[in-house]
Formats: structure tokens, sequence, C-alpha cells
């Protein structure tokens, strides 16, 4: 999706970055979670016989998980992405480690658009 689809405004700008952070953070704590509970918790439960870890990080990250999906859809929302786009980031939650891959590239996007914001391209043609 390119940039010149839905240009942010200034007035947008704060908006966008608090729930870029918003959105950031909640990927990464869903993405630790996660980790954690299938490389640690899934093996310790099933190969020890000890389910701690999954009971520690299993209901944590179920809730987490659901703030980050209203997270990625506020941030979604305000930088106009298309819905094909929030199923993917919805879908990287779910599997150990895609979800720092899909912040990363949510980041860029966003960080492009606050850029072109900040400054804009000269439009006019030189005389």
């Amino acid at each position: 999706m390119s940039l010149d689809t839905h240009p942010l405004q200034p007035q947008d700008v704060p908006g966008v970055t608090g729930a870029l952070m918003r959105y950031r953070v909640m990927a990464w704590v869903v993405g630790v979670l996660l980790a954690v509970l299938v490389l640690v918790g899934m093996p310790l439960k099933y190969l020890a016989g000890n389910d701690l870890v999954v009971t520690l990080t299993g209901m944590p990250h179920g809730w987490l998980y659901m703030l980050l999906l209203i997270t990625a859809y506020d941030l979604g929302h305000r930088v106009k992405w298309p819905w094909l786009r929030l199923l993917i980031i919805a879908a990287a939650g779910t599997v150990p480690f895609l979800s720092f891959w899909a912040e990363h590239n949510a980041t860029r996007d966003v960080r492009q658009r606050l850029a072109a914001v900040e400054s804009p391209v000269e439009t006019t043609p030189p005389a």
C-alpha cells in the first residue's frame, strides 16, 4: 500500500504516535509470552509433567492477545490500513516470533507515513 493512498494530516500525528507505541508494546509483550509458552512451557508440560509455566503464561497471553487486536485495530484505523493487513497482524500474534516481524513491518510503514507528514515533498514544478 503506498503512502499516497491515505496520507496522514499534521493533526493526526499525536494520535498515530500514541497508537503506534501502544501497538508496539502489546506486540512485544504478546510475542514474548507466546515464545515462553511454546518454547518453555509446552516442553516442560509434555516432557516433564510440569505445567506451571503454561499456567502462568497461557491465560495472560490469551487476554493480552485481545488487547493486541484492539491496539492493532486502533493503529490501523488511524493510518487507514486495509483489512487484509489487520488480519495478517492478528494472525501473526498466534505464531511464535511472527508478531515481532509484523511489529517491525507495521512500525516501518507508520514511521514512513509520519516522516511524509513531517517533511512534505515539494510538488510544484520549478520555475
